[in-house]
C-alpha cells in the first residue's frame, strides 16, 4: 500500500477494494467489474492478507457455484430441476409477447428465454425490461405438467448498493488534492495512473502522458455524469472505448453494432411507454461506424432529443439520458487532416449529416490514446465500481451548483450557440468528476476550460470542411484566462494542416471526379446533355475536366384532362414533381369518408414519404353520419401514427360547409382536383387483375386537374 491507498482506506472505509483483486478473478469468469467488486465488497472487505485469501476463495466459490458460463446451461437447468431450485448471478431480461398477452424472463448464461416472472420484479426494476441487469436471481423448478413453462423466478435481488451517502463521498473527496484524486478515479476503473506518469519510452514516443493522457480516459467518464450529453470518440482498436459503458456501472448500457429502433430506443408509440432514454444514464453506440437504424425516422427524432433532451411523437417526451459514440478510425489521422476530401468524420455512417455532427459536445481524440495492456492495469486500492457508480448517478442528477461555476467562464467571440452549450455542458462534466465539491482553484478550472474547447473544435474543424460555404468557418475558439488573457483553443494533430484551417479550395481543385462525370451521363439521360443514340453515346469525347450542372425542367401552370379508361395517372405521375419541396401539404376533399376512399389518401401520404420532404399533412374532409365520423376517426388516428413513425405528423378537420377539392402546397403550388383524389376506377370486386396495387397501371374516370401558382 502507498500513501494514496492509505488516504482512500482512511476516507472511504468499506467502500475500497484491491484492483487487482478484481483482474485474477476476473481471468475465471467472464463476469463485469461491478459484478465482482460486489462479491468482493462481501467478503474481502480488509486489508489483512490472510483474510484476503479466505475471501478470494468465497468470491470464487460463489462464482463456481452461482456463475454458469454459457457453455454450462444445460447442467445448471438440470440442477434445478433435480434440486428443485438454485441461485444464480445472471444477466435477466424481461420482454412481453403481444400474442401471449404475457411476461417472459430470460437469463443470458442459464440460456432460458421462457422463465415464468411475477409482475412485482419487473414493476420495482423497469430497466429488466429495457436491456435487462444483472442480479442475483433464485430459480426454481415448476412441477405444474399442464404448464408450458419448466422454470420461474423465486427471488431477484439486482446487483448496485442499497443506499449511496453523497455528504460522506463530497466530504471524503476534500481530504484529496487535484492530482490525488484523478488518480483514485483512474485506479478505481482499473488503470495505473503511474504509468501515465512515466511511461516507457515506446510509448512516451508516439502517446502524450501526464495530465493530458489523464484527461482522456476522465472524458470518457462525462456522458456518465452530466444529463443530455453527447459524446464521441474514434480511435485505434484494442484501447477500451466501449469498457467503461460496458462495465463500469449498472446505469450504463452497451448497444452492440449500434442497432437500436425508435421503439426501443427512444417511445413505443404501441405501448405508449418511453424507451431506453428514460432507464439509463448513458447510452453507448458501439461499432458507430456499421451503425444500423431500424427506422427511418429514428435519426431525425434523435436529432430532435440531442439537441435539447425531448422530442414528440404524440406527446413530448423528456428524458436525460446522455449518448456515447464510440468507434474505430483505421486511416492516418496526419493524411486526414492535410486531405481535402476527407475528414475525421470519415468512418461515421452516411445518416449522421452535419445535423447530427453539431450535435457532438466532445469529440475524444482516441488515437492518443495507447493500446491497454497488463502495465496500465493497476495493483493498487481504488473505489469500488458500484460505490463510484452510484456517486456519478448522484451527480448526474445535479447540475446547477457545477454550471453556477461553468457560467462565469468568459468565452471568446467565435463561440456560437451550439459551441457554447458544449463547451458549458463539458466543464461541468468534468468538474462533477474531478472536483465534485466545486472547489477548482482558478488554474485548475483554467485546464479543464481549455481541454473542454479542443473537444469541440475538433468537432467544428470537421464540419468546416464539409461544408461549401462558411457556415462552420468560425472555428478558432477561444476563452478568457484566469490572467485576463484570451486563449485560442487548437487541436494538436491539426493545428497545423492548412487544408483543415483552411479547408476552401481554388477554382482549379474543385473539379469534379471523372468517373462521377460518367456516372451522371449515363445514369441521367433526361436530365443530362449527351448524345442520344447508343453509337453516337459510345464514340463521344467525355471532357473529364468539364462540371456537368444538372438543371430539372422548371415546373409550369398546367391543365391535365384525364379521359375515362385512361392508364399512367398514378399520384407519382401526376403530383410527384410539384410535390418536391413542400414541407406542409393541405388537402381539402369532402369524399375521403368510405373504405376505398381512406385507402386512395394512405396512398397519396406513401408518396408524401417516400418523397422525403413533408413534415405535416392536413387533411379536411367530411362523413356521411356521426356514426361514419367517428368510426373514421379511429382509421385515421392509426394511419396518423403510421406517419409518425415516418416523421410526419396528420392533423385531421371535419368540415360541413366544405365543396371543393383542392391540395394546398407550403412550395407556393396550388392543385385543384374534379374528383379530388378518387379519380380511378374501382376493380369491381375483381381484385386479381392488373392495376389493383400498382395505380399507374389501373383506368381513370374522367376529371380535370390544373395547377396554380399561388
Amino acid at each position: 500500500m502507498d500513501a494514496l491507498d492509505h488516504k482512500l482506506n482512511e476516507q472511504f472505509p468499506g467502500k475500497v477494494v484491491r484492483k487487482d483483486l478484481v483482474h485474477q478473478i476476473k481471468k475465471a469468469a467472464n463476469v463485469p467489474s461491478f459484478v465482482l467488486e460486489f462479491l468482493l465488497s462481501k467478503y474481502c472487505a480488509t486489508d489483512d492478507p490472510d483474510e484476503i485469501e479466505a475471501g478470494k476463495k468465497a468470491v470464487l466459490n460463489v462464482i463456481e457455484s452461482n456463475y454458469v458460463r454459457p457453455d454450462e446451461a444445460n447442467r445448471a437447468q438440470s440442477m434445478v430441476h433435480q434440486k428443485g431450485r438454485h441461485k444464480f448471478i445472471d444477466k435477466v431480461h424481461v420482454k412481453f409477447y403481444e400474442r401471449e398477452r404475457r411476461h417472459w424472463a430470460a437469463m443470458e448464461n442459464f440460456n432460458s428465454t421462457r422463465i415464468a416472472i411475477n409482475e412485482k420484479f419487473y414493476a420495482e426494476n423497469e430497466k429488466l425490461l429495457e436491456g435487462g441487469i444483472w442480479a442475483e436471481v433464485k430459480v426454481a423448478h415448476n412441477d405444474v405438467e399442464d404448464d408450458d413453462y419448466a422454470f420461474y423466478i423465486e427471488e431477484l435481488k439486482p446487483i448496485q448498493l442499497a443506499r449511496f451517502n453523497e455528504q460522506q463521498f463530497l466530504t471524503g473527496r476534500s481530504a484529496f488534492t487535484r492530482d490525488e484524486w484523478i488518480d483514485v478515479i483512474l485506479r478505481s476503473v482499473g488503470l495505473n495512473p503511474s504509468i501515465m506518469d512515466n511511461p516507457p519510452p515506446e510509448i512516451k514516443a508516439k502517446f502524450p502522458s501526464g495530465l493530458r493522457l489523464k484527461l482522456h480516459f476522465l472524458a470518457r467518464l462525462i456522458p456518465l455524469v452530466q444529463s443530455n450529453y453527447n459524446f464521441l470518440e474514434l480511435g485505434p482498436r484494442g484501447t477500451g472505448k466501449s469498457y467503461f459503458y460496458s462495465e463500469f456501472s449498472p446505469y450504463s448500457t452497451l448497444l452492440s453494432g449500434g442497432q437500436a429502433s425508435t421503439a426501443t430506443l427512444l417511445y413505443n408509440n404501441a405501448r405508449k411507454k418511453v424507451g431506453a432514454v428514460g432507464f439509463w444514464d448513458n447510452i453507448g453506440f458501439d461499432e458507430v461506424g456499421n451503425m444500423k437504424i431500424k427506422d427511418s425516422d429514428t435519426i431525425q427524432i434523435m436529432k430532435d432529443y440531442m439537441a435539447n433532451g425531448r422530442f414528440s411523437r404524440g406527446q413530448e417526451v423528456i428524458a436525460s439520458a446522455s449518448f456515447a459514440f464510440v468507434g474505430n478510425i483505421d486511416h492516418s489521422v496526419e493524411q486526414l487532416v492535410n486531405s481535402y476530401q476527407h475528414d475525421l468524420f470519415i468512418t461515421l455512417p452516411k445518416a449522421f449529416d452535419l445535423a447530427v455532427q453539431d450535435r457532438f459536445f466532445f469529440f475524444l481524440p482516441g488515437w492518443e490514446i495507447p493500446k491497454t495492456d497488463q502495465k496500465f492495469l493497476t495493483n493498487q486500492f481504488g473505489l469500488i465500481t458500484d460505490y463510484m457508480a452510484e456517486a456519478f448517478h448522484y451527480l448526474f442528477k445535479h447540475n446547477t451548483e457545477y454550471f453556477n461555476i461553468v457560467n462565469r467562464v468568459q468565452l471568446g467571440p467565435n463561440v456560437q450557440g451550439r459551441d457554447e452549450l458544449a463547451i458549458r455542458k463539458t466543464i461541468s462534466g468534468l468538474l462533477k468528476i474531478i472536483h465534485p465539491d466545486g472547489k477548482p482553484s482558478p488554474v485548475e478550472l483554467d485546464e479543464l476550460v481549455a481541454y473542454a474547447i479542443e473537444g469541440r473544435r475538433r468537432v467544428k474543424e470537421q464540419m468546416n470542411k464539409r461544408k461549401p460555404d462558411d457556415e462552420f468557418a468560425l472555428i478558432d475558439l477561444s476563452f478568457v484566462d484566469s490572467a485576463g488573457i484570451e486563449q485560442i483553443i487548437y487541436c494538436p494533430e491539426s493545428r497545423y494542416a492548412t487544408a483543415t484551417q483552411n479547408p476552401r479550395r481554388s477554382a482549379e481543385q474543385l473539379v469534379e471526379e471523372p468517373e462521377a462525370i460518367k456516372r451522371v451521363l449515363i445514369d441521367e439521360p433526361a436530365q443530362s446533355v449527351r448524345p442520344s443514340t447508343a453509337d453516337e453515346l459510345t464514340n463521344a469525347e467525355i471532357d473529364e475536366n468539364a462540371i456537368i450542372e444538372i438543371t430539372p425542367p422548371a415546373l409550369t401552370e398546367k391543365h391535365v384532362k384525364i379521359h375515362y379508361g385512361d392508364r399512367g395517372f398514378s399520384y407519382e405521375t401526376v403530383f410527384g414533381a410539384y410535390l418536391k419541396g413542400a414541407v406542409e401539404v393541405v388537402v381539402e376533399d369532402p369524399f375521403i369518408r368510405t373504405s376505398h376512399q381512406i385507402g386512395n389518401f394512405l396512398r397519396f401520404c406513401e408518396l408524401l414519404v417516400k418523397l422525403g420532404d413533408c413534415e405535416k399533412v392536413t387533411l379536411v374532409t367530411w362523413a356521411d353520419s356521426a356514426e361514419q365520423q367517428e368510426k373514421n376517426k379511429v382509421l385515421f388516428t392509426q394511419l396518423g401514427d403510421s406517419l409518425e413513425e415516418q416523421g410526419v405528423f396528420l392533423t385531421l378537420r371535419f368540415s360541413e360547409t366544405l365543396h371543393d377539392r383542392e391540395v394546398w402546397l407550403s412550395n407556393g403550388w396550388r392543385v385543384r382536383l374534379g374528383r379530388g383524389l378518387d379519380y380511378f376506377q374501382s376493380p369491381a370486386g375483381n381484385y386479381l387483375q392488373i392495376g389493383t396495387n400498382d395505380y399507374g397501371l389501373r383506368p381513370c374516370l374522367e376529371t380535370n386537374i390544373d395547377f396554380f401558382k399561388s
